[in-house]
């Protein structure tokens, strides 16, 4: 579990508060997404429970380590961070060089690498890639590889900072396929920052934050149908939600629980097979 208790921080040379006294909790192998408008402090929050940033002593821990200088060498054992622009995450030759440059930060012993490195790719579907240099990636795979680097390592939370946000539609399809494929392994704790609707109805949690506080801690489903909240934190509902809503307008019993596009397009083929 992560938990952040009244969490107050200010930017320096800046007046306000940017948090004031914020508490909230993420549970164990579970995938919240963190939404709000530019400017709540999302990005900010995520580097704070990541120990980039200097936050007081015992406000944030992490699977019970407290999040402070004493505590920064154990706590980055335990998290992996992929930020938003892929080009600037790649640092290796090549793909397999890339995802070996953390490894190499841990001092795993060489003869362990090529196994770890494998595996990491497999994780992602890259390993056709391996020896790819960076210029003959798209942005979706690069992203991908950035995913690699940080699975390599075996965190026990994955933060992703809007690490869909600056690619195509394919790229950011490919990078939440395998988010999706993640979470269904139940091996991770899973934190996303992100404007993206599509990305929020995947998660199993939502938090909004909204003027340094948690304005909402709630399902994906109760959050996107919520028109007036999710205007007021600058979301767009997720086609398949509109969809659904209109349905449901015409008197179609459509389940609560369908939340995403392949989740009503399957119900609407099972409908259809049936009535034919």
């Amino acid at each position: 579990m992560i938990s952040v208790e009244k969490l107050t921080f200010t930017y320096p040379h800046q007046e306000a508060a940017l948090f004031e006294d914020l508490s909230l909790t993420i549970p164990d192998h579970q995938w919240v997404a963190i939404v709000g408008r530019n400017g709540s402090g999302k990005s900010t929050l995520a580097r704070l429970i990541a120990g980039l940033l200097p936050t007081p002593a015992g406000t944030i821990t992490v699977n019970g380590l407290p999040v402070d200088e004493d505590h920064l060498a154990a706590l980055h054992q335990q998290l992996g961070f992929v930020f938003q622009n892929p080009d600037n995450q790649f640092v290796g030759a090549t793909v397999a060089d890339d995802v070996a440059f953390g490894l190499e930060n841990r001092r795993v012993a060489p003869q362990k690498m090529p196994t770890i490195i494998e595996r990491a790719l497999a994780q992602v579907r890259m390993t056709p890639f391996k020896a790819a240099r960076p210029e003959e990636l798209s942005g979706g795979q690069k992203q991908r590889v950035a995913l690699a680097g940080a699975l390599a390592l075996k965190p026990a939370v994955l933060i992703l900072d809007e690490a869909t946000s600056m690619l195509d539609p394919q790229g950011r399809g490919e990078v939440l396929s395998q988010l999706a494929s993640l979470r269904q392994q139940g091996e991770l704790t899973i934190i996303s920052i992100t404007h993206d609707p599509a990305e929020v109805a995947l998660a199993d949690q939502v938090i909004v934050l909204d003027q340094g506080q948690v304005r909402r801690q709630d399902s994906p489903e109760r959050v996107l149908t919520d028109v007036a909240l999710v205007e007021a934190v600058g979301l767009v509902q997720p086609f398949a939600l509109r969809l659904k809503a209109a349905l449901q307008a015409q008197g179609v019993a459509v389940p609560a629980t369908i939340t995403t596009e392949g989740e009503l397009v399957q119900w609407l083929n099972q409908q259809l097979n049936t009535r034919g």
